[in-house]
């Protein structure tokens, strides 16, 4: 007698995003889900708001299949937005709200989304620009009252429910990468490994009960990300247009705010700034960082000012998260571990692998590679590019890190930002990290420039903190005795302010170019 196993093709299906906001929405009804200057919004009515908004996109087509793009600075009716489509089935396209318009009209071309939302407040020439040059797909707003106040639509629908198609295998966002290595590629994502990724920050970020989020990094990308996972604790979430360093002081003391998510450049204007000793940061409990490396310096003058707060993830476009590391490892007597991105996140299956996919030994440099199902599924209508980011099986990320023997990842630089300088590799992270040990740098960055005989040169640019003086030979000679004269830039130059994307890095792409105007090669 032999049993028939009977399986069906969605059994081991988990949730989307969506679904799991929707969830959180109808589990808390009375609470307030969003905060901002001059208004509110309870779950009850951010889930009506949802509903509404899908009424105006099912008018307009929207459903499986179809994108939505949007351009809006952070706001509850943005979030709102994308839930609303995504439930639908639709993949949401963000676009930068820091992005030039030429950029932002270059993306929408590609994407040729169904609707294109945007903020009327903020973004309404850019939203012209965009409407004269893409006219096919319906133009909204979010606010300013008109006609296509896609809010003020939304609204009008008091009776309407939410619509929610659970399609894990749909594609559920369309974003771009930063650029900071090249032009932009729109990153498949599908909805399923959305959800995966809130219920990875859930089961790693140790967020605080009932949590008070300031949303001041753009939603539009890392600070959107843990809007599902606050909400599903229970929690508010307090929309920032723009960063004020004065400003988000001031919120965190006055809104009792106990976590946020900042990039490096956004906590050293905090902790360089003169209000940083006149307000009450005490309910701040986690302080998240990331999408670029924190130099350890600064991140010791972080924990001494703010406390054991701090954690850092670590992801891309492509995947996240990928590593965590936690406050318990921002240990200011182990020193060496600041200077790690974590171990592997849950849900995450990574390897450090050489130039032919192979595992590097432990304590050698490979390149940090992937297994996920928040990884990407292609670069969209670029099959080569995808063909390269997946060889072997593996999500490639072009970060070269070493491993130490509990499983922490310290990340020695971007593959493409190796200097190579008379047959010496250098990482500019490498020389960056000393650098910032000087008491007077506040930002810093390291590329390699044209040499005749070397064939690249190091090179520094450096900022100083307020009121003081930057010393260059005094941080050459640092650098020589900490890791050697070939390290040693031969030029520092200090500026007033670096290039940065729209995701708060710097710009070393920018700040490379005119060095290598001319160059046959750009290495």
């Amino acid at each position: 007698m032999t049993t028939e196993m009977m399986t069906h093709e969605n059994l081991q299906e988990s949730p989307t995003d969506a679904a799991l906001a929707i969830r959180a929405l109808r589990r808390y009804p009375d609470r307030v889900a969003f905060r901002w200057d001059g208004g509110e919004l309870t779950y009850r009515e951010t889930e009506q708001l949802i509903a509404g908004l899908q009424v105006e996109l099912q008018a307009m087509g929207v459903g499986p299949d179809h994108n939505v793009a949007i351009l809006s600075s952070n706001r509850a009716e943005a979030w709102c937005t994308v839930i609303a489509a995504q439930a639908l089935g639709a993949a949401i396209s963000n676009l930068h709200p820091l992005g030039a318009a030429d950029m932002h009209m270059a993306q929408v071309r590609e994407l040729a989304p169904a609707v294109v939302v945007s903020d009327a407040e903020s973004h309404a020439e850019t939203a012209r620009l965009i409407a004269e040059v893409c006219p096919e797909p319906h133009h909204m707003f979010l606010g300013g009252g008109s006609d296509t106040d896609i809010v003020a639509r939304a609204k009008a629908y008091t009776d309407a429910t939410v619509t929610l198609v659970e399609r894990t295998d749909l594609p559920g966002t369309l974003n771009f990468t930063g650029g900071t290595t090249g032009r932009p590629k729109s990153v498949v994502r599908l909805q399923g490994g959305i959800g995966q990724m809130t219920l990875a920050i859930l089961a790693d970020y140790d967020l605080p009960k009932a949590p008070r989020y300031l949303a001041v990094a753009p939603i539009s990308h890392v600070g959107g990300v843990k809007i599902v996972a606050t909400l599903t604790r229970g929690g508010m979430i307090y929309m920032v247009r723009g960063f004020d360093p004065a400003r988000v002081l001031e919120l965190i003391e006055r809104e009792k705010i106990s976590y946020t998510v900042l990039v490096p450049t956004m906590i050293y204007a905090l902790l360089d700034h003169p209000d940083i000793d006149k307000r009450d940061t005490s309910s701040l409990e986690l302080l998240l960082y990331g999408a670029s490396p924190m130099s350890p310096a600064r991140l010791k003058q972080g924990i001494a000012r703010f406390g054991p707060v701090f954690a850092q993830f670590y992801g891309q476009t492509e995947c996240y998260p990928i590593t965590f590391l936690p406050p318990e490892d921002h240990d200011p007597e182990r020193p060496e571990l600041l200077l790690s991105c974590g171990r592997p996140a849950t849900g995450a299956v990574v390897k450090l692998l050489d130039d032919d996919c192979n595992e590097v030994p432990m304590g050698e440099a490979g390149e940090i590679c992937v297994r996920s199902p928040t990884a990407m599924t292609e670069y969209r209508d670029r099959h080569d590019e995808s063909a390269k980011a997946q060889a072997g099986g593996w999500l490639h990320t072009g970060d070269v890190a070493q491993a130490d023997e509990e499983g922490r990842l310290y990340i020695v630089d971007r593959k493409k930002d190796m200097i190579v300088s008379g047959g010496f590799n250098i990482y500019p992270k490498e020389v960056e990290d000393v650098i910032y040990n000087d008491p007077a740098v506040s930002l810093a960055a390291v590329i390699g420039v044209p040499h005749e005989k070397w064939g690249e040169a190091v090179m520094a640019y450096v900022v100083g903190r307020p009121g003081e003086e930057v010393d260059i030979d005094r941080i050459q000679l640092s650098i020589k005795e900490h890791k050697g004269a070939i390290y040693c830039p031969k030029v520092i130059e200090v500026v007033e302010a670096m290039p940065q994307t729209p995701l708060g890095k710097v710009d070393k792409v920018a700040l490379r170019a005119p060095h290598w105007e001319g160059q046959a090669r750009q290495v």
